[in-house]
């Protein structure tokens, strides 16, 4: 996208040797089509007029003009009466890097999960929530403030997790952060300075290396522990040696099981009997369809579990925000990390979150999302149904994916292979396993980004690719 200067003239950086052999007209001409060329100046770029470049540059404004027309002569500019000199919409034939692939094709329907309806982002609830910021916020809370978040956020995020997911907090206890990713890599920082050497992880779960690149970068071996249809097996936890583990509670990444209630005891106390940490992701919480929610582990053993949640799937990713629950003992060391890290997430987009939660505009978007999301899972249940129907779905208990289990023989990178070619997106279960095995083959499929027709259209393209 060309960018559109408004009010003052832009600036264009460009040197001239006046001890050079080449004249300064040559020497502006070759300066103004390299950068055409190599793409610093894109179609469509508005010029600085004649008169302001010249002043720029220090030169007369007629060798400018004679400049401009020259390039517009060659096609390189463009002008108009009454208009100012752009580029000129011309294609440049750049030749490709050693090594490089072409962009891949794009997809016509993209079954990509862990994405929510970007579309239904609250736009009009944001801007009124910044522009109430905006308009009250002090001139304190635009200085750099207290690493572990605005206080105010903070209170209001205290009090909407213990009502919302059963947790016990309080906000001196929460560091706010600009996502789950931020959260574990200082959570893992943190356990690796309290001598924490072994973490367990979900397997499947984040098998695809996430997990692993964090662990590694903290100094921690990252172990997978087995999931089953209850949920993470805790006798196996206890067997792997890990002093902390990464789970997902509410609704198992990417399997979608949940943590059977027995399951959820045992892990407390093994955390409580061998000294060790938990870390929850409060993953999916928010869209729950066929069971009532349930509260956090954390809410069983709060001085053992360390929280993060996001509000990366009730509104957007691209928001930023995230937190951390804290056990008392660790706050202070996660908060100073974060510190280090980046001095503090930024405060007005906590302020305008925190008016979204007081206000019940966030609440009220849940509220309108859940329906929405129920209906793209039920296009999914009947287009399965009707063009493949041995395809077997599971995980459909809450947030916007669920679990194909493919019939006993099918290739599963064989289907994801050719689903590409139909420009429709399918994705393996192997990718979130530990070992990268594609057995049994499974697909996660998500459809939180995807209307009902796109989810029907979708399946109806590849259904014989999942029938053996």
């Amino acid at each position: 996208m060309a960018i559109e200067w408004a009010g003052s003239p832009p600036e264009l950086l460009l040197a001239l040797d006046r001890d050079a052999a080449g004249t300064l007209r040559s020497q502006l001409e070759t300066g103004l089509r390299d950068a055409i060329c190599g793409g610093r100046l894109k179609a469509g770029e508005r010029l600085p007029s004649s008169r302001e470049l010249a002043r720029q540059l220090g030169v007369s404004r007629g060798l400018v003009q004679e400049c401009y027309g020259q390039l517009t002569a060659e096609g390189y500019l463009c002008t108009r009466a009454g208009s100012a000199t752009r580029v000129a919409p011309i294609r440049v034939h750049r030749p490709a890097e050693p090594g490089t692939r072409p962009p891949p094709p794009r997809l016509r329907v993209d079954f990509a999960a862990g994405v929510p309806d970007l579309a239904s982002f609250p736009r009009g609830d944001w801007c009124w929530a910044q522009r109430e910021v905006a308009r009250t916020a002090s001139n304190a809370d635009l200085g750099y403030g207290d690493p572990r978040g605005s206080e105010v956020l903070r209170d209001v995020l205290a009090g909407h997790l213990r009502r919302v997911r059963a947790a016990v907090v309080e906000s001196e206890h929460i560091v706010v952060c600009t996502g789950f990713a931020q959260g574990l890599n200082i959570v893992l920082r943190t356990l690796a300075r309290r001598g924490v050497r072994r973490v367990a992880f979900e397997d499947p779960g984040y098998g695809d290396g996430t997990t692993m690149a964090a662990a590694a970068r903290a100094g921690v071996e990252a172990v997978p522990v087995p999931v089953d249809a209850l949920g993470l097996d805790v006798d196996a936890l206890d067997a792997s040696g890990a002093r902390a583990v990464i789970v997902t509670p509410a609704h198992q990444w990417p399997t979608g099981v949940v943590l059977a209630p027995e399951r959820r005891r045992a892990l407390a106390d093994w955390a409580c009997e061998r000294g060790a940490l938990i870390v929850e992701d409060d993953y999916d919480a928010e869209f729950r369809y066929d069971r009532e929610p349930v509260g956090a582990v954390q809410g069983l053993a709060p001085d053992r579990v360390i929280g993060i949640g996001t509000v990366s799937k009730s509104l957007a990713p691209g928001v930023r925000l995230g937190w951390i629950m804290c056990p008392p003992g660790l706050a202070v060391a996660v908060a100073e990390d974060k510190r280090l890290d980046d001095r503090g997430s930024p405060v007005l987009d906590q302020l305008a979150l925190a008016a979204l939660l007081e206000s019940g505009r966030y609440g009220r978007h849940l509220r309108h999302m859940r329906p929405v999301y129920a209906g793209r899972r039920a296009a999914l249940v009947d287009a399965l149904a009707r063009h493949a129907p041995g395809v077997r779905l599971t995980g459909l208990d809450a947030g916007f994916h669920a679990v194909a289990h493919l019939p006993e023989g099918a290739d599963e990178r064989h289907v994801v292979g050719a689903a590409r070619k139909r420009s429709v997106g399918l994705y393996g279960m192997s990718t979130y396993r530990a070992s990268g095995a594609a057995g049994p083959p499974q697909l996660v499929l998500g459809f939180g980004d995807l209307g009902e027709t796109a989810v029907r259209d979708g399946i109806a393209a590849v259904a014989d690719l999942l029938v053996y």
